[in-house]
């Protein structure tokens, strides 16, 4: 029979706690970057050139189809080949968090590029045509206009992405990086295998209050973002 202590589930929390910078590190550099690649695919997704949007929309079905540990692992043991045979450049003396941003960043990019597109084209097209009516230029119209009302739009499904980030990049752990989770696999195995589920309901008592702090972000941004008067 598998006993259960709940005591040293807060006798683990500490030393797992002091593994969330990593995971939060790597969360909020994705996030960056992907986020600006994502942007830039939704360009392309929206672009008038046949071929760009075909990039673009490969792109977007080769990595929205790829499970994450795949890519995790294609990004970490083939990228280091191709930056040695292409440009000559090693990545010994690399952290593995850096790989474990480059594959979620890839991933993240594809699917935020998607929630852009969608709240892009969820704002009245009229919306444009009224902004430049009064003398806007298109870049002005769709900083001040339709950016907004797109945000808006998008800001639920970005705060899903979010948490699908923060559970695909629990996966560094299969790499070796030492984050919340790959600390908790560390601790069991220092246990031989002792604790385990206590350690685990740790760790998911982490990942659940850091989803509780960014929905509760999501929605002061939401209230943000809503004119007032409009509900």
């Amino acid at each position: 029979m598998v006993s259960f202590d709940p005591a040293r589930i807060w006798q683990v929390l500490p030393g797992l706690l002091a593994n969330l910078p990593v995971t939060l590190a790597v969360a909020g550099v994705t996030v960056l970057i992907g986020t600006l690649l994502g942007g830039i695919v939704a360009w392309g997704l929206l672009a008038n050139d046949k071929t760009l949007r075909s990039i673009a929309e490969g792109y977007v079905f080769v990595l929205r189809c790829t499970p994450p540990i795949v890519l995790l692992f294609i990004v970490f043991y083939g990228f280091p080949r191709f930056l040695n045979w292409w440009l000559g450049i090693e990545t010994d003396g690399w952290s593995r968090g850096v790989f474990v941003i480059i594959a979620m960043t890839l991933l993240f990019a594809a699917i935020i590029s998607k929630v852009f597109t969608s709240a892009y084209s969820a704002v009245p097209k009229g919306q444009l045509e009224a902004g430049l009516s009064i003398g806007l230029s298109p870049f002005q119209t769709f900083y001040r206009i339709l950016l907004p009302q797109a945000a808006r739009i998008a800001l639920p499904n970005f705060s899903s992405a979010l948490l699908n980030l923060m559970k695909d990049a629990a996966l560094a752990y299969t790499i070796g990086l030492v984050d919340v989770l790959g600390g908790a696999n560390l601790l069991i195995s220092r246990n031989f295998g002792n604790y385990s589920l206590e350690t685990y309901t740790a760790a998911a008592i982490i990942y659940w209050g850091l989803a509780f702090v960014l929905t509760l972000t999501t929605q002061a941004a939401e209230r943000l973002l809503t004119p007032k008067g409009v509900h």
